[in-house]
C-alpha cells in the first residue's frame, strides 16, 4: 500500500512539473516570427504575446513611457540573425540579442543587447548593448489583440499590438 501511494504521489508531482514548464499554457503564449532574407540571412524573432484584454498599451500595460521593455512578455525578446546585418545603418554581428524597446511620445528606440538569456528586462543593463536605433511608431490596421512580430522578405521587421506599429528593416 506504503509503495502504491509512494507512486500515485511521484506520479502526480511529475505531471505538476510538466504542467508547469509547458510554456504554451501561460496567459501570454510563446511564438517565433523567422524568415529568410532574400540576401540568405536568417532572422528569427523569439518571444511571448501578451494580450491587450481592453487595456490600453502604455498607459495600463507595457510598455511604459521611457522605461525599458523587454519587447515582449515573460522571457526577454530573442532576435537572432546567422549573418553580420546593418540596421538603419548601423552594423550588427551575427548571434543572438535580447529585444528590448523604449517607447517615447512619437518614436520608440529599439534595442539589440548581448544579453539575450534573461528574465524579462529586470537584469538590463545598458552597458551590454550592442546597439540602439530609433524607430517611428504608426497607427496599426487592423488592431492586434496579441503581440505580434512579422518579417518580410525584405528584411522589414514589424512589431504589431493593439494599434501600435514600430518597424525597422535589417539589410
Amino acid at each position: 500500500m506504503k509503495s502504491l501511494l509512494l507512486l500515485l504521489i511521484a506520479t502526480s508531482s511529475s505531471l505538476l512539473a510538466c504542467s508547469q514548464t509547458d510554456k504554451s499554457k501561460r496567459p501570454s503564449p510563446p511564438a517565433i516570427a523567422k524568415e529568410t532574407l532574400a540576401n540568405g540571412t536568417n532572422v528569427s524573432i523569439d518571444y511571448s504575446q501578451p494580450s491587450v484584454k481592453g487595456r490600453t498599451v502604455g498607459k495600463e500595460v507595457e510598455p511604459f513611457m521611457e522605461q525599458v521593455w523587454r519587447a515582449g512578455a515573460n522571457e526577454a525578446t530573442v532576435f537572432t540573425i546567422d549573418k553580420d546585418v546593418e540596421i538603419d545603418g548601423k552594423k550588427l554581428p551575427a548571434g543572438k540579442y535580447g529585444l528590448f524597446a523604449i517607447m517615447h511620445a512619437n518614436n520608440w528606440t529599439i534595442i539589440f543587447n548581448k544579453t539575450w538569456n534573461q528574465w524579462g528586462a529586470f537584469k538590463y543593463k545598458e552597458s551590454e548593448d550592442a546597439l540602439r536605433i530609433n524607430a517611428e511608431e504608426k497607427k496599426a490596421e487592423p488592431f492586434a489583440e496579441r503581440l505580434t512580430y512579422t518579417i518580410s522578405k525584405d528584411g522589414k521587421v514589424s512589431l504589431s499590438w493593439g494599434d501600435l506599429l514600430v518597424e525597422f528593416v535589417v539589410k
